[in-house]
């Protein structure tokens, strides 16, 4: 039986891998050129590899080199915040806001909150944060009508849902969708990375316990920063 053989780029990935292995977070990872050297390929093919695993978040840029990255953050999928999420899983939640305003519902929006097209709804956008590390971006649409006094006592680097929990907001359920895509030049920029990087997006429609809409929200994930996993029972 014939045996096919391994891409050469990936038996190079193989290898790199087990150097990271012996190295802690931080640590440099060798130069294209040392690498290409020490295995006797070409430094394409060294590229080829190291973006490999840059993609999957084992290695990051730092300067003009790469270093081991930290691993991955594993998020549960459940009806919970950002801010709890990250918090269960040991990690220092942050917000920066990007914009707040209200806008006209286009029917996409209207359709989720169970609003006539054209409904204004607050707009809120925001970087989301691990350890200080950019690793989503978060845009969440609320009917205005009813949850417009939130302009006045919301601060919007915090949870948002303490905040409408606060407001006497009783959750129930959430529809979520889950897909791979890449990043706009607007998203990259924001987030800090290429448009070549895969991101992980999530379409969620919260409801409250009255199955009335709370809220549509998209976000946008770093694919090399965040993974998300959820337990199924039978």
């Amino acid at each position: 039986m014939e045996v096919t053989r391994l891409p050469k780029a990936y038996r190079v990935r193989t290898q790199i891998e087990r150097i990271i292995d012996e190295l802690a977070e931080g640590d440099p990872v060798p130069s294209e050129r040392e690498l290409a050297s020490r295995f006797e390929v070409a430094r394409e093919t060294v590229r080829q590899a190291l973006r490999d695993l840059l993609v999957e978040g084992r290695i990051r840029r730092q300067g003009r080199g790469t270093v081991v990255s930290r691993p991955k953050m594993v998020q549960p999928l459940s009806l919970r915040s950002y801010t709890e999420a990250a918090l269960s899983l040991g990690r220092k939640p942050g917000r920066v806001l990007v914009g707040w305003e209200d806008v006209a519902a286009d029917s996409e929006t209207a359709d989720a909150l169970d609003l006539e097209p054209g409904a204004q709804v607050m707009h809120l956008e925001r970087i989301l944060l691990a350890d200080g590390e950019k690793i989503g971006l978060e845009s969440t649409f609320l009917p205005l009508d009813r949850f417009g006094r939130l302009r006045d006592t919301y601060d919007p680097t915090t949870s948002l849902y303490a905040a409408l929990r606060a407001a006497g907001v009783d959750f129930g359920s959430a529809r979520e969708r889950i897909q791979t895509v890449l990043a706009s030049p607007r998203e990259a920029a924001l987030l800090e990375c290429t448009t070549a990087l895969p991101m992980i997006l999530l379409h969620r429609r919260t409801l409250d316990i009255e199955d009335r809409p709370v809220e549509r929200v998209r976000s946008l994930y770093r694919g090399d920063r965040i993974a998300f996993e959820a337990q199924l029972v039978s």
